[in-house]
Formats: structure tokens, C-alpha cells, sequence
């Protein structure tokens, strides 16, 4: 199979968190992205697939519905079987496969307060979609705290934990030798972040991890994100500014003794989304500044 390096695609994937979907007609592309590490896209979050002599290492595995279609379009790819699963964080649409590829043999890696909540019994931010712990077999093997690394299919691959951001379990899967990073939702190409504060999310915090990351790569870094195209530090950095902007508007009209509801009519995401779809965001922004 001819394997080629991709301009920047267009593809715009948003996590439909609580709703029900018809998965048989959900179909899995995949996009190259190097010479060994592609993106799979069906519905959830963006896997992560690195292929080689030393096996297959993935990030994320979407919806358990799905589990066949992605291993079929992984076969097409190579022919070793699924080693590793890197959850990226505990959230149902990076993770529902777990329990698939943990009875097929992979071994299933996260952040130690992913596994602690994939362990027992969540509820979702803001949607209130309950998300029930996972089976063993379901449940990462491996966890860090700060992060490890794995010397594997010629790359190393860094596993960082930046400190909490979109949950408290955020994980980002640096392919230092392909210059290739997943950066899981705390960062995404769909507008406004989903930030799960219920389950230790901070928009302040998804704001220096973001920074950090910035430093972790280069204008050469090719960026898969939790949801969305392939993306560059440019990308990741704009995003950042607009984070950064609403939340001082924010911050700024608390300190000016504004009420939630006066803050929201200022429309502190203007300029980045419409009055009527950031009224909630805004919302749960403020109500975690006061």
C-alpha cells in the first residue's frame, strides 16, 4: 500500500456526548499522517494508530459498537494485532472499546485518575450522561502519574500528564521521532472546549497545559486532537488565545461585580461563537470562578 504524508484536512468531528447514534452506519477513515502513524475517524474521539516491526500501539478507541470496524481498517494497515491502548482520559467516546481490546489481549495504559474513574461509577458534566464503570478487562494495566515513555515501532513515545485541563486525567501521546502529537481533548477543532469540571476539568488549567504543550513541540509538529483535522502549533496556540480571551472577559466582569446572567449578555465569546451557543459555557465558567 502507498503511503503518503497528507496536507492539513478539513474534517470536522464534534463529540455528541449523551446521545444515541446509529452505529452501523458509522464508517471508519483513515488518514495518514507519517510513514508509520495514521488517524482513524468513525465517531468519538480521533485514534491514534502507530504501526511496525515491534507491533501496534493506538490512542483511544471510540465507541465499543465500533470495535470491529476499527480493527478492520487497522488490519489494512498491518498485520500485528492491537499491543497497547493509550486512553487519552476516562470520557466514554475515547474509551468505550476498552473492554473489547482488553479481552483481545491489548494492554490498556492511562493516567492514574483516568483509571480511578473508569473504576467506578461517573457522571458527566453538564450533559449528566451517566458513564458506569468499566469491567476489569476494561481498565487500564499500566497508569502514571506524571508520565512515562515507551521506546516503540522506532519512535519514542512520551506519555504526559500536563495537569488538569479538559478532566483530571488528561493524557498527551508525543511521537518524538515523527514529530507527531495526540493531544487528546484538551485540545479540539469543534469551538468551544467541553470542559468536564464535575470530574476535575479547569478552564485555567486547560489553558497552561495548552501552553505547555506549545512547548513540548515545534512549528514542524503535526497535531492530531481529540476531536477534528490534523492541526499545527499555530492551530493549537489560536485556540489558546481564545480561551484566554473569554475567560479574562469573564474574570473581568466578576470583578466588576456582574451577575451570570449580566456576564452572559456581555457576550464574552463574541467574536468566536454566537450568544445563543456559548450561553452555557459561559455559565459554567463563571459559576467555577466565584
Amino acid at each position: 500500500m502507498k503511503r503518503t504524508t497528507p496536507a492539513i484536512l478539513g474534517l470536522l468531528v464534534f463529540p455528541v456526548l449523551g446521545s444515541a447514534q446509529d452505529f452501523d452506519n458509522i464508517q471508519i477513515t483513515t488518514i495518514p499522517v507519517t510513514e508509520n502513524i495514521y488517524v482513524l475517524q468513525g465517531s468519538g474521539g480521533n485514534i491514534g494508530v502507530s504501526i511496525g516491526d515491534d507491533g501496534t500501539f493506538i490512542v483511544d478507541d471510540q465507541y465499543a459498537p465500533l470495535t470491529d470496524k476499527i480493527v478492520a481498517a487497522i488490519a489494512e494497515l498491518t498485520d500485528h494485532p492491537v499491543d497497547f491502548v493509550v486512553n487519552s482520559h476516562f470520557h466514554y467516546d475515547h474509551t468505550d472499546g476498552n473492554e473489547n481490546f482488553g479481552r483481545a489481549g491489548a494492554l490498556i495504559v492511562a493516567q492514574d485518575n483516568s483509571r480511578r474513574r473508569m473504576a467506578t461509577d461517573q457522571v458527566l458534566s453538564g450533559s449528566n450522561r451517566p458513564q458506569p464503570a468499566y469491567a476489569e478487562v476494561g481498565l487500564p494495566k499500566i497508569t502514571f502519574t506524571e508520565s512515562m515513555s515507551f521506546h516503540y515501532n522506532d519512535n519514542t513515545i512520551d506519555i504526559i500528564h500536563t495537569g488538569p485541563g479538559h478532566t483530571d486525567g488528561d493524557a498527551q501521546v508525543y511521537f518524538r521521532d515523527s514529530n507527531v502529537i495526540h493531544t487528546g481533548d484538551m485540545f479540539v477543532r469543534y469551538g468551544l472546549p467541553y470542559i468536564d469540571h464535575g470530574n476535575g476539568g479547569s478552564l485555567d488549567g486547560m489553558i497552561d497545559a495548552l501552553w505547555t504543550i506549545a512547548g513540548l513541540i515545534d512549528d514542524n509538529t503535526i497535531i492530531i486532537p481529540g476531536h477534528g483535522q490534523l492541526s499545527t502549533r499555530t492551530d493549537l496556540l489560536e485556540f489558546r488565545a481564545m480561551l484566554v480571551t473569554i475567560s479574562d472577559r469573564i474574570k473581568d466582569g466578576i470583578a466588576r461585580g456582574l451577575s451570570v446572567d449580566q456576564v452572559i449578555a456581555s457576550n464574552p465569546a463574541r467574536g468566536y461563537a454566537e450568544p445563543a451557543g456559548s450561553a452555557g459555557w459561559v455559565r459554567t465558567a463563571y459559576e467555577a470562578y466565584r
